[in-house]
This record gives structure tokens, C-alpha cells and sequence, in this order.
């Protein structure tokens, strides 16, 4: 899998987190529907080694399929054996190690400069300023973009529908959305307005950027 590609294509990363592992899966296969297919189920949700096999053995083989929360080897090894395309940390951690030595790719979590080189020698394919929204918001992209030009950002954290489409619009590969987007549909709330913010949120990330 090409994160990068998918990131670049795609521009929005699903967090679906829930306490209950059924409807986290039929989250997961709506988004898919509404053709957001970038999609990370966190660890930190119920049974979510369970939703990651059950969407893997349902979605399509092409579909990219993340685990998020990935902290540890562990974590990592049993993303993997669970079927995974790809991993998202909330840090720079050992998760980070295990998955590249896995051949999967990693979508890292930074805050401050230090984090992105550190991550960066770890292999990381793309990083996620974590948490965007308490870090500065579009502005502190934009500051981060001074020393590191050419590197895919994703913001995470606090990101609406109008935030997404300014941090793409000041140069960010793609934006990690969870509760916005998710609502309460993981937790067993309406899949039909699960479906009416997914497209809300499509249409955002695709709008025509301003100049940054």
C-alpha cells in the first residue's frame, strides 16, 4: 500500500473509535460506501482487533484499512496479523519500529519539531500533528511548513468541516477526522446522519483550495 498515494488521493483519514464493536463495524463499511475509504479503527475502541478482521474479510481487498492507537510492538504485530494496510501512533513510540519492520506504513503522531525528525529516522511515511487544534490550528501548520517544506502533515484533533479545508488549503496532505465526522454512529447512533456528515466532510476536503 502507497500511503502516501492515498493520503494524497483521498485527502481525509476516518478515526472510528466506539464502545460497541457492531456498530464500529458498520461505521467503517458506511464511510466505505460514502467513499471515504481511508479509514483508521482505533485500539483504544471495544474489540477493535475484532472490527479490523471483520472489515478486512468484508471490505474490498483494495480498500485501505488502518489501526490507530498503535503504541507498542505488540500493538503493531497484532494490527498486522489482524490485517491492517497501514498504522497511525499518537506519538513517536516503538509501535513506529514494529510496523516498518512489518512492512506497514505509518502515519506518526508529532507535536513539536523534534517529534517530526525523530519520527522521520523511524521510517514514518507521513505525520500527524497531534493534537492540531490545542497545537495552534492552520497557523502552526503553516509555521511548520518553514522548515519542512515537502512533508505530508495530517492534522488530527478538532478538525470540523471548515478547519479541514483550511489546513488542506495551507498545505496539508490530508486531514484525521474522528468525532466530527464519527458522531455517535461507532457507539450505535444514526448510520443515515453518519451519512450526512460523511458527505459534508467529502465535499470540504475536495472544495477548491485558496491560496495558503
Amino acid at each position: 500500500m502507497d500511503l502516501l498515494t492515498e493520503l494524497r488521493t483521498h485527502r481525509i483519514v476516518a478515526i472510528v473509535r466506539g464502545d460497541d464493536a457492531d456498530a464500529a463495524l458498520r461505521t467503517v463499511l458506511t464511510l466505505g460506501e460514502e467513499n471515504i475509504p481511508l479509514i483508521e479503527v482505533s485500539l483504544s475502541g471495544k474489540e477493535a482487533l475484532g472490527v479490523i478482521r471483520r472489515a478486512r474479510a468484508t471490505l474490498s481487498p483494495t480498500a485501505p484499512l488502518g489501526a490507530g492507537t498503535v503504541l507498542t510492538a505488540p500493538d503493531a504485530r497484532a494490527v498486522h496479523e489482524a490485517g491492517a494496510d497501514f498504522v497511525v501512533t499518537p506519538a513517536v513510540c516503538e509501535g513506529i519500529t514494529e510496523a516498518k519492520r512489518l512492512e506497514l506504513p505509518v502515519l506518526a503522531g508529532v507535536m513539536p519539531p523534534t517529534d517530526i525528525v525523530a519520527a522521520r529516522r523511524l521510517g514514518a511515511d507521513a505525520f500527524k500533528i497531534f493534537p492540531a487544534a490545542q497545537a495552534g490550528g492552520p497557523a502552526y501548520l503553516r509555521a511548520l511548513r518553514g522548515p519542512f517544506p515537502a512533508t505530508p502533515f495530517v492534522p488530527v484533533g478538532g478538525v470540523d468541516t471548515e478547519a479541514a479545508h483550511e489546513y488542506l488549503a495551507h498545505g496539508a496532505t490530508a486531514v484525521g477526522v474522528g468525532p466530527p465526522l464519527i458522531g455517535d454512529a461507532a457507539d450505535g447512533g444514526s448510520v443515515d446522519a453518519l451519512r450526512t456528515r460523511a458527505r459534508a466532510f467529502r465535499d470540504a476536503v475536495h472544495r477548491p483550495k485558496r491560496a495558503a
